[in-house]
This record gives C-alpha cells, structure tokens and sequence, in this order.
C-alpha cells in the first residue's frame, strides 16, 4: 500500500489527505488534527521511513523565517516523491502582468515573510520536490460568500488591482494528477483561467445571495488585516499553463463564479 506522510494536515491538506485515503492510500500526519505530534521526533522519522510519499503544507516560522520541516526532518527526506505547497507571493509584485514558473521569485527586503517563502521554494526545489504555487485559496467555509454573510466582505478602491485565486479542490485535482503522473520535479502553478478584482468577486457573491454590495473604501478606511492588505500589496495574474500540458490538470472551476455557485 502507498503512505503519504503529510507535514501539516490543514484546510488543504486535510482534502488532499481525504482524496488519497478514498483511492486507497494510507495516510500519516502531522498538525491539530494530525495522527501524530510534529515534535514527536523518533515516531516521525519511523514514519517517513515507511512512507512512499512525502507532502507539506507548513509555512515558514514568521520569527526564525526558518522552514520547521527542514530545520527538523531534512536529513531524513530522500523520498522518490516529495512534495510542497507554495505561495504564489514568491512572485512579487508584478504590476499586473502575467507570471509563470519560469518568473524569478523575489526576496525583497522588508518582507521576511516573502524571502523566507522563496527561500523555502527553492530548498524543496532543490531536493526534487513537486512545488505547487497557489494563489487565494477559497472554498467551504472560507469564501467571498462567507465574508458577505459575516458582514465582513469590503471593496477597495484601486483600479487594475487584480489577483488570481484557486477552489481548493482544484488544488487537491492537481496534487493527484502529479502523483498519477509521477510528474517531473519542479514549480507549478495552480490557479484558475480568470485572474480578477477582490471587488469583482465581492460584487458576483452579493448579486449571488441577493445582498447590495459593501460601499467602496481606501484601503486605510478599510482596516484590514496584515495578511489582507498583502493582497493588496501586489497585483499580479498567475498563469496555469504547465500545469495543464504537464499535469494534465484542469480546473473544476475556471473561474470564481463557477467556484461560487458551487459553494452558494
């Protein structure tokens, strides 16, 4: 039987674990809802010794800007298949344009967040792991439909702001189509057909539940969170195409309406 040992079984993970175990997969993890502790050293490099396959979804520490599974298992991953989900922020700000794999990630200074991400990138890179880049992640429980019925949605005025997103079990279908596949080492980027405004899609999940849209603010009115107005910070549309000729993946949903409906 294939073992996936997953470092950081959350909102996404979690999925990709469900997908797994439904095609006969066992599958061992670390995190909240996890089989096992991440500081349970001894029992984790036993497990990573009987997993064929190895997935993470941990971030980089925000303090040490260190990649935890690195600093505690690296010498223990040597794996055939190996695994990460990346951000799409190790691009930068792009002003709008298009980016690709082939796109240098940027560490810029002020953002440790960011330099720790591409950072982190490139090592699992280097080890021969399949990077997946997503950008915003929504679906159940976590989407534009949610916001506008928490009364937490807002409209930013700033025009040409545009950022791509992905239904996560667009995420899940892609991870799958790379393990088929057994696909080449490397970046990939999953993200949808239609990169878009916040606004836009704030607009299309209020016309969807029958509720005016929130009135437009600064992004100072605003009041957002950190990572919120880090989406404002960059604008930039992520382009899917390796992911379709290599993967041979396909989104469920090519855009953010096709993604809510299905969720409304």
């Amino acid at each position: 039987m294939k073992q996936m040992f997953i470092f950081g079984l959350g909102y996404t993970a979690k999925r990709i674990a469900a997908a797994l175990e439904s095609e006969g997969w066992a599958v061992v993890s670390t995190g909240s809802d996890g089989t096992m502790d991440f500081d349970g050293r001894d029992a984790v490099r036993d497990a990573l010794a009987r997993s064929s396959h190895v997935l993470t979804s941990v971030p980089p520490d925000r303090e040490s800007e260190t990649d935890p599974v690195f600093e505690s298992y690296g010498d223990a991953l040597s794996h055939g298949w190996l695994g990460y989900l990346s951000s799409t922020g190790v691009y930068g700000d792009a002003q709008g344009a298009w980016v690709d794999e082939n796109t240098p990630t940027i560490a810029e200074t002020g953002q440790g967040r960011r330099n720790a991400r591409a950072e982190a990138d490139a090592a699992w890179m280097g080890k021969g792991a399949r990077v997946f880049r997503l950008p915003g992640i929504y679906g159940p429980g976590r989407s534009a439909l949610d916001r506008v019925n928490a009364g937490r949605a807002r409209r930013i005025d700033m025009p040409g702001q545009v950022f791509s997103r992905v239904h996560v079990d667009d995420i899940v279908s892609g991870v799958v189509a790379a393990l088929d596949r057994n696909a080449p080492a490397g970046a990939y980027n999953l993200g949808d057909d239609l990169p878009e405004s916040g606004n836009a899609v704030t607009e299309h999940a209020c016309q969807l539940l029958g509720i005016d849209p929130p009135p437009l603010e600064t992004l100072e009115e605003a009041n957002l969170s950190e990572m919120a107005r880090g989406f404002y910070a960059e604008n930039r549309r992520v382009a899917n195409g390796k992911a379709k000729r290599v993967l041979g993946w396909e989104p469920r949903y090519p855009t953010y309406k096709e993604g809510l409906r299905s969720l409304l």
